[in-house]
């Protein structure tokens, strides 16, 4: 297996794509249960670092990465403190399918620069697979307890970390590719994972049958 080492600079440029985009999904469900500004904070915080807290938790790596880069912190806040405001407007103009879509860029963003950083810590290809779909779902798993539902993940039978988990394993597949670096694998598995909750989503498809 090659081994050409993922920028940290393109880590770190997924990885804030990956807290922003999950920061909109904990705004959008935090309008939708009615809260207020500190609710707001802590639903979108939850939904954008828990993923990668779990991940850091079970690396055993310290500082967590939001606390090493309080920037990101500092991000959520900002954008807290600007969105919650304009809420009601923003969910007016924003439809299902965009969050859908945000959602599952979320997953994709997320579930690489998990895998990612477990091989920065020498993990077993299998356990950097899991911290993979662990950072994808775990915040939206968070979210959605915080705001008293079932998580999406659990219930609604459509496979969510099942895209996590194959786009895990395309991106530790295509390191075997000499002709293909490291970035542009996270970048290919990423979209893969991305548009793989897309068909799921768009046909319907579901890992249970209908009751």
């Amino acid at each position: 297996m090659k081994h050409v080492p993922v920028h940290v600079s393109l880590i770190t440029i997924i990885e804030i794509m990956a807290i922003l985009v999950g920061a909109l999904s904990g705004f959008v469900e935090a309008r939708r249960k009615r809260m207020d500004i500190v609710g707001v904070f802590t639903v979108a915080f939850i939904a954008a670092f828990g993923g990668g807290t779990l991940r850091d938790i079970l690396l055993d790596k310290r500082p967590l990465f939001w606390v090493m880069h309080q920037e990101y912190v500092i991000l959520i806040f900002v954008l807290t403190l600007v969105a919650t405001p304009l809420m009601k407007t923003v969910r007016q103009i924003i439809s299902e399918r965009v969050i859908v879509v945000a959602d599952a860029i979320g997953l994709g963003l997320f579930a690489v620069a998990g895998v990612a950083q477990a091989q920065a810590a020498h993990m077993p290809i299998f356990i950097a697979s899991m911290m993979g779909v662990i950072t994808g779902i775990f915040g939206g798993v968070l979210r959605d307890i915080v705001c008293n539902e079932v998580p999406m993940v659990l219930r609604d039978g459509k496979p969510y970390a099942i895209c996590a988990f194959f786009g895990t394993w395309l991106f530790i597949g295509l390191q075997y590719i000499d002709t293909i670096s490291d970035d542009a694998a996270l970048w290919i598995s990423a979209a893969f994972i991305a548009i793989l909750r897309l068909v799921t989503w768009k046909f319907d498809l579901h890992i249970r049958s209908h009751d």
